[in-house]
């Protein structure tokens, strides 16, 4: 227990380090706080050169909500919970394998360190893409875990930061499914890994945006704000009643798999989910809405 217990002291110490080393500018390229504050004015920018809906504010609805959210999921709350919680759900992991004679790399199939570093990112990338697209159909399709995505559909109006407007246990959800398929590949360099993660910042800021775009014919390999915005969209067919258009980076796995939907331009469809309506307006209360709700 005690080596549990200096797991989480460290992780939280160790996380606080590195974020005060972020925001003063004491880590290299690969800042994620000022790497988010970029991209996210970045895209900002493009709503205000190229709105899709002409009509919706500068400051939308819930802005300042979604901007909050933001910073608090991608900072905040690594430093509150996730990390504890990670390492130590890695170290017992270890462990348990441990009892048995095993470790991760008896399972690991190769060391993305003996490939090219181009093809190692590139087969993180689409795994880690693939395991976030099954988890995120999870989300919609258990009415516990639903409870707590509601969060994110709670969305009114459209903007680049409800990307990042989750609930903590989101994170938790879908680490804890990555864990086991990116430990069985191994050997990823957190640098290395830096390049995927600020792409994926950039294109689900993009799909969340006020944008009419959908990339020509790539819309087919990338999400995109024409065709996610459906998946927000409050009223959908019953054979689609579970929801559509799951993919976080890729838009591939929906075609594959057949959940992909984009009726015609959903510029002006009302977002949200039935009963909305009665979703709390405010963090806490959001926050708090899963735990007081039944499924």
């Amino acid at each position: 227990m005690e080596k549990y217990i200096d797991i989480i002291a460290n992780s939280y110490s160790g996380y606080w380090n590195y974020l005060k080393n972020e925001i003063l500018l004491q880590n290299n390229w690969d800042n994620y706080f000022y790497g988010l504050i970029a991209i996210s004015l970045i895209v900002w920018v493009l709503e205000i050169a190229f709105p899709w809906r002409k009509d919706q504010a500068l400051f939308r609805k819930d802005f300042w909500l979604d901007t909050f959210y933001m910073f608090f999921n991608f900072f905040l709350l690594n430093l509150l919970v996730f990390m504890a919680l990670s390492n130590t759900a890695s170290a017992l992991f270890d462990d348990v394998l441990g009892l048995i004679g095993l470790s991760v790399s008896n399972f690991q199939l190769f060391d993305v360190d003996d490939l090219p570093k181009w093809l190692g990112l590139f087969i993180f990338f689409i795994v880690s893409d693939f395991v976030q697209w099954n988890t995120h159909r999870l989300l919609h399709r258990v009415p516990l875990l639903w409870n707590f995505h509601k969060v994110h559909h709670s969305v009114k109006e459209m903007g680049f930061a409800a990307h990042l407007r989750y609930h903590w246990m989101e994170p938790v959800v879908y680490k804890s499914l990555l864990y086991v398929p990116i430990a069985i590949i191994g050997g990823f360099d957190a640098k290395d890994v830096a390049i995927v993660h600020f792409f994926a910042i950039a294109i689900g800021h993009l799909n969340h945006a006020n944008l009419g775009w959908d990339y020509g014919i790539f819309k087919y390999v990338f999400n995109n704000p024409k065709m996610h915005i459906w998946h927000h969209a409050k009223e959908l067919p019953k054979h689609v009643r579970f929801g559509v258009n799951y993919g976080l980076t890729l838009s591939i796995w929906d075609y594959i798999f057949k959940t992909n939907y984009v009726p015609h331009n959903g510029r002006d469809i009302e977002l949200g989910f039935d009963g909305d309506e009665e979703f709390p307006k405010d963090f806490f209360q959001q926050e708090l809405y899963p735990l007081k709700t039944k499924s």
